[in-house]
């Protein structure tokens, strides 16, 4: 195992239908990158480039119209394919209140899911708005992390008026950090640099020790610079592989990081050993690397 890629949208057919008020812009923006493809090409990929997957359900109805890739089918799609995908994200629409929480529940105890992730722009919330706190103490109840965009997002961008999404709740302060000191026993992983925020974003990281950070979304040489400065030094136990697939090729990622010119020891924490101990996966890696043998 090369990686572990904790950022992975699984592009077939039922995904793409599920995203389609943005995916023709996405696909513009991407060069085709997101034309649905089937399940066993998407894990082919993850082998050929020697990767575990961490792969993501889509829930973004009350924000962004569409339909849903469920946590079932998520659940599904690791089952069918045990030595490329780790136990996935869910999601689930922060407003579909009481409702919402129980298939929270349903999702961990019940599919074996290992979090949830939150898209705040295009599901339309605010992390730190206390009529979604209940979200946060139930998964900090559950022993469940947590995965919340953060910065800038490619869906939508270029659009008029970015197809109404709102990049200020997707801005670490006060967002993330407000949720980070709220509930101290919850582990966040603040997805992506935070751009145009991304120093905001490693202030929370340093101080608040629940919350770290991953790199996917962008490709090595455009990760901003405090950010690389950083993630060798004070955060370099606190960053996390990850390559949005399929805007990215885990395998290119791996080779581009490798050619940054960090430590081996600095490479080893990124690509694996930092998620496996901050998502707790020693047992479902084990479990995968006897399926792969």
């Amino acid at each position: 195992m090369r990686a572990i890629d904790v950022h992975v949208h699984p592009m077939n057919d039922a995904y793409v239908k599920a995203s389609a008020p943005f995916m023709p812009a996405a696909q513009r923006m991407f060069k085709g990158k997101f034309a649905a493809r089937p399940d066993s090409q998407i894990a082919d990929d993850f082998r050929r480039d020697d990767c575990l997957a961490i792969p993501i359900a889509w829930d973004a109805e009350s924000g962004a119209g569409g339909s849903v890739y469920s946590n079932e089918a998520l659940a599904q799609l690791t089952k069918d394919y045990p030595d490329v995908f780790l136990p996935g994200w869910a999601m689930v629409d922060p407003w579909r209140g009481r409702k919402g929480l129980e298939e929270i529940e349903h999702a961990i105890r019940g599919l074996g899911l290992l979090g949830v992730k939150y898209q705040p722009p295009v599901q339309d919330f605010s992390p730190n708005d206390r009529r979604f706190y209940p979200i946060w103490d139930l998964l900090q109840s559950l022993g469940a992390p947590v995965l919340i965009h953060s910065g800038t997002t490619a869906i939508g961008a270029g659009e008029p008026g970015g197809l109404g999404y709102k990049l200020g709740h997707a801005r670490p302060i006060p967002n993330i950090d407000d949720v980070a000191a709220d509930f101290p026993r919850l582990n966040i992983i603040a997805a992506h640099p935070g751009w145009p925020w991304t120093e905001e974003l490693i202030a929370v990281a340093i101080h608040k020790g629940n919350v770290s950070i991953d790199i996917s979304g962008w490709g090595p040489k455009y990760i901003p610079a405090p950010l690389k400065h950083d993630m060798q030094r004070r955060l370099q136990d606190r960053v996390l592989f990850g390559s949005d697939y399929p805007g990215w090729s885990p395998g290119q990622c791996c080779d581009e990081w490798e050619m940054e010119g960090f430590k081996p020891g600095i490479i080893d924490k990124l690509f694996h050993q930092n998620a496996i101990r901050i998502l707790k996966l020693d047992d479902a890696v084990a479990a995968a690397t006897r399926v792969a043998r």
